[in-house]
């Protein structure tokens, strides 16, 4: 009997202590040494962060994947993994929050729990400011707390003087792999969703050569390829072409995971990228219109003349998907103080606010009522926005969530025509995926 094939590609999580600890810094200047030594880094994010995967992707030069249990289940994380590590030297997966932190208080989605999943050990950034004795306590506990967990060594961060670093090593209890000094120029820009985008920054380049400097690089690697073996996943069936999706991508619009392109390309699409900033509207069979930052480009947006495209299309029965950002653009307006016209494809207006007005993770069913969500489907994902909806009276709705807030009152996929728009960032299911396929391929041969 042939046995499975195996893959005992090294990998490393970084994990850290809490949110603000330094570890997307970390992991991401950790990328940026190993690419410089020239290897090929394969990056990953636990969670369902856009941002830090955009910074991954331009320091490694590949689609950084993310890795959340919740919305993937443990085997999907696992064909994730293996199917983007091939042709990488390493891969370096950068957690989430606090090591521990999981869905409601749980292990479920945790940096430990994708740890876990991939056999990968795990090196923790720990913030040493404004402690030095103490700091060894905080690691004994992440040490302890899950011995399942394979705990390769510790970053200390923000390290203040050479005083500071004496003072910490006096009692080490656990492998240094690096002393990592305080540095306010590595510090990133943040906005109201997190982190400013790849584009935006330049911070990392130095990162790198921050860590390859203060870090013990070969001593990451070897704890990396002491990783045990995983199944390669199955081959991913691909079906000949059926209909082209045009995928919006720009300042705007770019909060988007790899795995959706992947299943759309599989299920048969043909994408086209196009800047509803600078472009006028493709010649394609369908939309998708991912999140981002639409109230950053209002005038450009009122201006475009891809906006006054995208109702013309939307009148012609063109199958049209928007999320967050996308779902704002797509209606009537959006008031972020003034008041500016959008596509007006959806019988909606949309405000910017001071407050959030969601976070967490969704799931949902589909009402019935829409092509691209019918009654059987199940979806799951993310919602995270400053912004409100005010639909009209008889608005109508795609999606009845079981968790999460929605547009209002757990209903989301706002529909018109053939066009829904959700605050929901979906990871697609190869079942989402096929239907919207088939969706543009129904639209191509009536056209």
């Amino acid at each position: 009997m042939t046995p499975e094939p195996m893959t005992s590609i090294p990998r490393i999580v970084i994990a850290g202590t809490h949110s603000g600890c330094g570890k997307t810094t970390v992991a991401s200047g950790i990328m940026a040494a190993l690419t410089a030594r020239g290897m090929t880094v394969q990056p990953f994010k636990v969670g369902p962060d856009f941002i830090d995967p955009s910074h991954h992707t331009r320091i490694c030069g590949r689609p950084s994947r993310n890795l959340d249990p919740f919305m993937m289940g443990d085997e999907g994380c696992r064909t994730t993994f293996g199917r983007a590590v091939a042709g990488a030297d390493i891969a370096v997966i950068e957690g989430v929050m606090g090591m521990f932190d999981g869905v409601d208080g749980t292990e479920l989605a945790s940096t430990a729990h994708v740890a876990k999943i991939l056999g990968a050990p795990v090196v923790l950034v720990a913030d040493t400011k404004g402690m030095s004795r103490s700091v060894h306590a905080l690691i004994g506990g992440f040490h302890r707390f899950d011995p399942a967990v394979t705990f390769a060594g510790v970053i200390f961060n923000r390290i203040g003087s050479q005083r500071h670093r004496q003072m910490i090593e006096i009692s080490l209890r656990h492998l240094p792999l690096g002393w990592i000094p305080r540095c306010d120029d590595l510090v990133v820009g943040s906005r109201h969703l997190g982190l400013t985008m790849a584009h935006e920054q330049e911070s990392f380049a130095a990162a790198g050569s921050i860590v390859a400097e203060h870090c013990d690089l070969d001593a990451i690697i070897r704890a990396a390829s002491g990783a045990g073996t995983l199944q390669d996943p199955a081959p991913e069936n691909h079906i000949p072409r059926k209909a082209s999706i045009g995928v919006a991508y720009d300042e705007a619009f770019c909060f988007y995971y790899q795995d959706n392109f992947d299943r759309l390309r599989a299920a048969g699409a043909d994408l086209v990228w196009f800047s509803p900033l600078r472009d006028r509207l493709p010649d394609v069979d369908a939309l998708y219109i991912g999140g981002g930052y639409p109230e950053l480009h209002l005038r450009l947006l009122e201006d475009a003349r891809c906006t006054h495209d995208l109702r013309k299309a939307a009148e012609q029965g063109m199958p049209i998907y928007g999320e967050c950002g996308g779902l704002m653009y797509l209606c009537r307006e959006i008031r972020a103080g003034t008041s500016h016209r959008m596509s007006g494809v959806l019988p909606a207006d949309s405000e910017m606010t001071r407050k959030i007005q969601a976070l967490g993770y969704v799931k949902g069913n589909g009402t019935g009522r829409s092509p691209f969500v019918p009654s059987s489907s199940e979806i799951s994902g993310h919602e995270f926005h400053y912004s409100r909806l005010h639909p009209d009276t008889d608005a109508r709705y795609a999606l009845v969530l079981s968790r999460g807030k929605g547009i209002e009152d757990g209903k989301d996929g706002l529909m018109y025509g053939e066009a829904t728009g959700c605050y929901t960032h979906a990871y697609f299911t190869r079942g989402f995926a096929e239907t919207f396929v088939n969706e543009a391929e129904r639209y191509a041969k009536k056209r």
